[in-house]
């Protein structure tokens, strides 16, 4: 972007727009200048000026990127309905409902206090994904809008310039990154480099000024070359140098560890043509010239970058450097600099590059929009979109040759999601390439994936651990959620039940009314939040049972005050357990209880039921700790397999732990781990966690190790 001219006026900002706008639309523009002016009449900013200076320049930021009237007069007008009282409906009236939107629009992104900035931050973000579904040129007007602000961020207070700065490289830069608007967001990066790490900034600058100047003749040597050996080939193209920005530079001297003279001993040029035919022609005089670097080179005309960038990249040495070279026709050099504000200019010509690059931002904005209805507050959404703002990209294929693009380190979890969320949350396996692969694999650039699914799957919580894109996050997170809430509901209804019986009561005994007066004295919204309440471990449901019974039956004290001889019948209403109940069942690692043991449920505060072998010592001995106990049975079709520790004292012979492993195989067990310990030269003793699927089972698998000769004694651990 140009400096700005000093005391730019509405007659300068009409010149420039003569280049592509028509005398009619020109004059709308001229026409929202004057409505601003008298609107803001008599206010200024802090630098003194007037305050109608930031409109113009908006719009002037607006014009360099070739944006329609409609916007331009958005931007003279976007602190009207803030500033100065004006409504909506009157700007409506005056320019017509697109552009009173766009003014409402970017009015909502204006900062409004909240209770910290990391807040204040997500809900404008949350406001601005709005705001871009509607009309994504609302965005466009509030990126010039803090460019603008941040050219002028001099007269500010400290505090502020900070504020602002650290926002700028948030999320405004990323937002133009995304966007593909490279020019905008490599000013907006400099510009809060500059104001949070003036020193920094100031040293960076100097040094790249000197190491120019010093490198002027190997620049001006290669471009030469570059220059005849085009000549040579008849191919047409102008070649510029490219300039590495401070924001960049530092990055990759503080993220990479790269010292400042690693970076800057690359010298990088920008080779632009007439077609996609001289790119690829022109890579190949290149690579004559000098060698390419091996796997250095990458193809993002073939294949797109999610914001629409199309170049090749090669890196090539000679002259004892590296080179670096970006070939490009001009629409796609165009496009590369001013991402989806291109479209405007080029909307007229059937622009396949164009289209491309408004599907892919059409795309993520509808995925922030999916995201946003899933998360629960504005903190936990940016959270998700944060990510997806610096994608590295993986190019990897469907099994039908679509390309999907992922961040770097995307698993195959992240690529079922980003095809639709039903699939994500159906995944079982994956194959990559052909092969069964690993859900939690980072994936590379080339690989064909195919996702296998199951009915009734369901997303594990330890996928949180491994992926990486937004969608899978937060559409893994909401399915957690309503489980969680469905499963806690279910359980806290069976604890009800099972505590009322013990009063001689059923659930379907008391009304709405009754049910609800509990509610209420437990202030909780609904009786089905008391029971989740219960179900979690928040609330007892014994006492939950009594306050029912007393509620109904305030006159029979009598049978209330006896309710502690009739919880012994409780003891005898066992709830019915599977394993397999989900979330909020957890079997204790203490004493492992498998299907046959006689159990207890103890319950966890938030988490829900821990299951505990009935003599397990970390149950509670006293009577009045044990009455807050659930009695639990085993229902007697239960295929599911169950952790189970042995420990084995057997002679030391050869080939011994191989018998034990064959010997555990044969009766149908699965070991999960072993370990082996030296007790002394004769004697050894094996540690074996298996799997099995209940008493009868694991009986079978002792009986079998039993019979080795080498082994001596067979315990079950219980720790």
């Amino acid at each position: 972007m140009e400096a700005e001219a000093t005391k730019p006026t509405v007659e300068t900002l009409a010149d420039q727009l003569s280049g592509y706008l028509d005398a009619s639309r020109i004059n709308q523009v001229r026409r929202a200048y004057y409505y601003a002016e008298q609107a803001h009449e008599g206010q200024t900013r802090r630098s003194g000026d007037p305050y109608i200076t930031h409109p113009l320049a908006v719009a002037r930021i607006l014009a360099e990127l070739k944006l329609d009237h409609q916007s331009l007069m958005a931007a003279m007008l976007h602190d009207v309905i803030e500033d100065t009282g004006i409504p909506k409906d009157a700007l409506s009236e005056q320019f017509g409902e697109s552009v009173a939107e766009l003014v409402d629009g970017v009015s909502k992104l204006t900062q409004i206090e909240f209770r910290s900035r990391a807040e204040a931050q997500a809900e404008n973000f949350q406001k601005m994904t709005l705001a871009m579904a509607r009309d994504i040129r609302v965005i466009l007007v509030k990126l010039a809008d803090r460019l603008h602000n941040m050219r002028t961020l001099g007269h500010m207070k400290y505090e502020k310039r900070q504020r602002i700065s650290h926002e700028t490289l948030d999320i405004y830069a990323p937002i133009a990154h995304r966007l593909g608007m490279h020019t905008l967001c490599t000013e907006l990066e400099d510009l809060g480099f500059k104001n949070l790490y003036p020193m920094r900034s100031k040293y960076i600058s100097k040094a790249v000024k000197k190491l120019r100047g010093s490198h002027r003749e190997i620049i001006d040597d290669i471009r030469g070359k570059l220059e005849e050996k085009l000549q040579e080939r008849g191919l047409p193209g102008r070649i510029i140098g490219r300039e590495k920005h401070l924001n960049s530079i530092y990055n990759k001297m503080k993220f990479k560890h790269k010292s400042f003279h690693e970076i800057m001993d690359v010298y990088a040029f920008r080779i632009i043509t007439d077609s996609v035919d001289d790119c690829y022609r022109i890579l190949g005089a290149v690579h004559s010239l000098y060698k390419p670097l091996p796997g250095r080179f990458k193809d993002y005309i073939a294949m797109p970058k999610a914001n629409g960038y199309q170049s090749l990249h090669t890196t090539l040495f000679g002259m004892h450097v590296n080179i670096e070279i970006q070939i490009r026709t001009e629409e796609m050099e165009h496009i590369a600099n001013h991402g989806i504000a291109a479209h405007w200019l080029y909307k007229n010509d059937e622009s396949p590059v164009l289209e491309v690059s408004q599907r892919r931002v059409d795309q993520w904005v509808q995925g922030l929009m999916e995201m946003r209805e899933r998360a629960d507050d504005s903190l936990e959404f940016i959270e998700h979109v944060k990510v997806d703002l610096f994608p590295d990209e993986v190019y990897v294929f469907t099994p039908r040759g679509k390309i999907l693009e992922l961040p770097g380190g995307a698993t195959p979890v992240d690529f079922a999601y980003a095809i639709h969320t039903d699939i994500g949350n159906a995944c079982v396996a994956c194959r990559v390439n052909r092969h069964l692969g690993s859900l939690s694999q980072p994936l590379q650039s080339g690989q064909t994936v195919e996702i296998i699914t199951a009915p009734g799957a369901r997303p594990n919580p330890a996928w949180l651990s491994f992926v990486v894109t937004g969608k899978a996050r937060s559409s893994i997170r909401h399915f957690l959620k309503n489980q969680k809430r469905t499963e806690s509901l279910d359980l806290g209804k069976t604890l009800l039940k099972k505590s009322l019986s013990g009063f001689g009561h059923r659930l379907a005994d008391f009304s709405e009314d009754n049910r609800q007066h509990v509610a209420g004295h437990n202030r909780v919204s609904s009786f089905d939040n008391l029971l989740r309440d219960i179900g979690l471990g928040h609330r007892m449901a014994y006492i939950i049972a009594r306050q029912l019974v007393t509620g109904q039956r305030q006159s029979a004290q009598a049978k209330i005050a006896g309710a502690g001889e009739v919880s012994g019948e409780s003891k005898r209403d066992s709830v019915t357990i599977r394993g397999t109940e989900g979330l909020l069942l957890r079997f204790a690692n203490c004493c492992k209880p498998i299907p046959g043991d006689p159990v207890m449920g103890v319950m966890d505060s938030g988490h829900g039921m821990v299951v505990h072998s009935d003599t397990c010592h970390r149950l509670p001995e006293n009577e009045a700790e044990r009455h807050q106990l659930t009695h639990l049975k085993w229902a007697k079709d239960i295929a599911d397999e169950f952790s189970v520790e042995l420990r084995v004292e057997l002679e030391r012979q050869r080939g011994v732990i191989a018998e034990v492993a064959n010997a555990v195989a044969m009766a149908d067990g699965n070991i999960e781990r072993i370990n082996v310990e030296e007790q002394n030269a004769r004697l050894s003793i094996v540690n074996l966690e298996l799997r099995v699927n209940g008493r009868r089972h694991l009986a079978r698998v002792m009986r079998r190790i039993r019979n080795i000769r080498a082994v001596g004694h067979i315990t079950r651990v219980r720790h």
